[in-house]
């Protein structure tokens, strides 16, 4: 038997209500279903980034049943660190109310000057955050920080990090630096979860490029929460997050 073949769930996916993608939520839960996925995160933008939505939306996602056309449906945000006390776009009253919280760093909501300092303070004052799941997308090089205190911070603190497919298919700049990640996760034991960022359906569940790169280096499946529904509901169990 090979190394991973796909994912169980994607936790990293944009809907409709993020403006520059292009399904609907119903369209990515029957596109789900399609494939096989055992479950998948909506986690669309914090509202800094511009167009999207009003904190309405995320406080009114549990509309959204927990499982639609036999999916769990995690209703979760990509909030936007804003500056380097890991300040986010989303307060208390929004994050306590979801399943599945990320953070990233875009160049338009990132206030503070932008260096490895100032990211590596950033992401240290995440891992003390208890709304938040997982750090998105962090192979970027131009929000670089110093990977190895990070993530043995983030192993400590049960968080995940992100290997994003998006990055890895699109962006060959940002290949060097997930593999530094992905091998520095396996150094600390900081688990991860493959994920698309998916904007439009085609794009759901399929992540063959950032699992080529985690085989490529013998990346340990069990580190990886999305690589079976077993490792994947053991996580939900931790987190205390509803199975179904």
């Amino acid at each position: 038997m090979g190394f991973l073949m796909k994912i169980v769930a994607d936790l990293h996916t944009h809907t409709i209500t993020s403006v520059h993608a292009y399904a609907t939520a119903l369209e990515m839960i029957t596109e789900a279903e399609r494939i096989g996925l055992h479950a998948f995160a909506i986690t669309d933008h914090g509202e800094s980034m511009h167009g999207t939505p009003h904190p309405y939306y995320f406080m009114n996602l549990h509309a959204i049943p927990r499982v639609m056309k036999g999916v769990r449906v995690l209703k979760g945000i990509e909030a936007n660190i804003i500056d380097r006390k890991g300040n986010l776009d989303a307060d208390e009253s929004i994050l306590s109310n979801l399943d599945f919280c990320i953070a990233s760093m875009h160049m338009p909501t990132f206030h503070d000057e932008v260096n490895v300092d100032t990211c590596t303070e950033a992401y240290l004052n995440i891992a003390e955050n208890p709304h938040i799941n997982m750090i998105a997308h962090s192979g970027s090089p131009y929000f670089k920080y110093d990977y190895e205190t990070v993530i043995k911070r983030f192993a400590e603190k049960g968080k995940l990090i992100e290997i994003n497919n998006a990055s890895i298919k699109h962006k060959p700049d940002f290949v060097p630096n997930c593999k530094e990640i992905a091998k520095l996760c396996v150094k600390y034991g900081c688990r991860v979860a493959v994920d698309t960022d998916a904007h439009f359906i085609t794009q759901l569940g399929r992540a063959d490029e950032a699992l080529s790169m985690l085989e490529e280096i013998g990346f340990p499946e069990e580190l990886i929460v999305n690589s079976s529904v077993e490792n994947f509901n053991r996580y939900l169990s931790e987190m205390n997050i509803p199975l179904e």
